[in-house]
């Protein structure tokens, strides 16, 4: 008797008079749980793009208005014996003249306007027409004074922010039943608006100043931008561009190609994945402790901010670095010793260029988490300070106090005045903008080393 006679039939056969091509009852549970995991993930993925797109739409449509602002177009008469005294035309006695000697002027304008206009309305004084202007509109008209004093005496046609409570009401942001409870503006007011939009003489237009100008007041809305916040996120960019990915990549390849493996090298691995996974604010405290406090570095410059986003994104390029590198395959080592190289070139010369797609990626990611960071600035004081200026040079960019996005998003998003608030999603618009570029340009660098290796 032989192993084969002895051994059981085959239970896996199948049965007398049935086709290999049927589906028995155990291949249908089988594709029926299949069916079911795809439509699982369709819903999964449905369920993303409906909350992407909800957020999108709620971004844009929040914060569009802030890309278009509400102006008036008034002739105002430069007025020599309230601008000019002693009709010398003297540069320093022309800037003695504060914002102060120019409202009535402005608000002459306005209301000469308004009576040319022939529009009726209980507003009866030059002073009733305030609330219409914004509190920036002296200014304007005084700094185009002090640029052009040969122009006092003529009556020169300006194009004069309005009110936020106007640009409020003409965007929906302002009802008016809600004119009852506010002490800024009225009916009146209201009524007066609309004749003159009816005319021509109150438009809305793009606001280029939302994207090149500076923080304003609590009382001037309508007149802050996003541009020097972006100059301050920009140096400090710089700043973690020029120290994270040296240091990163370094400690990354000394890591992986060249430490031996014991237990301080282990160490090491785990206090740097620790590190990724700690709370931003408190490299701030870090950095309001060590910068601040102990080296005595200036409060709210870009350069605190950019040491301080530094050292939280350092964790975050090693780790992907080492990652990069040990994705090359230990032929490229094998090969290049075997040739002669030592281990220096070999590691420069083959594996980091192979592994370089990885490293940048993985940098520009971590500057895009640094750049929206908003935690660490608090600590070092960033949205305590009004960022007015553009800094005067490249020294004063690094040094002097400024602002960064998202902490000018953030201290807008505090404030009072619902254009604040409008203002804030807008800003939330270009830092999604500059996130985007940023990942843009992470896919065409790894697309660009890709095809030269």
């Amino acid at each position: 008797m032989t192993d084969a006679a002895s051994m059981p039939a085959a239970t896996d056969a199948p049965a007398q008079g049935t086709s290999l091509t049927a589906v028995d009852a155990r291949t249908a549970r089988r594709n029926a749980a299949e069916r079911r995991f795809r439509m699982y993930g369709l819903v999964a993925v449905s369920i993303g793009l409906i909350f992407l797109v909800t957020l999108l739409s709620t971004i844009v449509s929040n914060g569009l208005g802030a890309f278009q602002q509400t102006f008036i177009t008034t002739q105002v008469y430069l007025d020599p014996a309230k601008l000019d005294k002693t009709g010398d035309r003297n540069p320093d006695d022309l800037r003695k003249v504060t914002t102060f000697g120019y409202t009535p002027l402005i608000q002459n304008a306005v209301f000469e306007t308004v009576q040319d206009l022939g529009i009726e309305t209980p507003l009866s004084t030059a002073k009733d027409m305030r609330p219409l202007i914004s509190a920036s509109a002296a200014a304007q008209v005084r700094n185009f004074v002090l640029a052009n004093p040969d122009k006092i005496g003529e009556t020169v046609e300006f194009r004069i922010l309005a009110a936020s409570r106007v640009d409020g009401y003409l965007k929906d942001r302002v009802q008016r039943e809600d004119v009852a409870r506010d002490k800024n503006i009225d009916a009146e007011h209201l009524d007066v608006t609309d004749d003159l939009l009816s005319a021509g003489v109150v438009s809305k237009s793009f606001n280029l100043s939302f994207i090149t100008g500076s923080d304003a007041s609590e009382s001037r809305a309508e007149q802050a931008g996003m541009g020097v916040s972006m100059l301050g996120s920009l140096f400090m960019m710089l700043v973690v561009l020029v120290l994270s990915l040296p240091i990163g990549v370094a400690a990354s390849i000394y890591l992986e190609e060249f430490a031996p493996k014991n237990r301080i090298t282990d160490l090491i691995e785990v206090n740097i994945s620790n590190l990724a996974a700690v709370p931003s604010i408190v490299f701030g405290i870090l950095g309001l402790a060590v910068f601040i406090q102990f080296m005595h570095l200036p409060q709210s410059a870009p350069l605190v901010g950019g040491l301080v986003l530094t050292l939280m994104t350092l964790p975050t390029i090693i780790i992907s670095t080492r990652a990069s590198l040990k994705a090359v395959p230990p032929s490229i080592r094998d090969a290049a010793l075997g040739i002669g190289a030592s281990k220096m070139q070999t590691v420069f010369h083959h594996v980091l260029p192979l592994a370089m797609p990885g490293i940048l990626t993985g940098t520009i990611i971590g500057l895009a988490q640094a750049l929206g960071e908003t935690a660490p600035l608090l600590l070092i004081g960033m949205v305590g300070f009004i960022a007015s200026n553009y800094p005067d040079g490249l020294a004063s960019g690094f040094l002097d106090p400024n602002s960064a996005m998202p902490a000018q998003i953030y201290e807008w998003a505090k404030r009072a005045d619902p254009a604040y608030y409008e203002r804030a999603w807008g800003g939330i618009i270009i830092l999604l903008l500059f996130l985007l570029t940023m990942n843009i340009i992470a896919i065409l660098l790894r697309r660009r080393f890709e095809r030269r290796w």
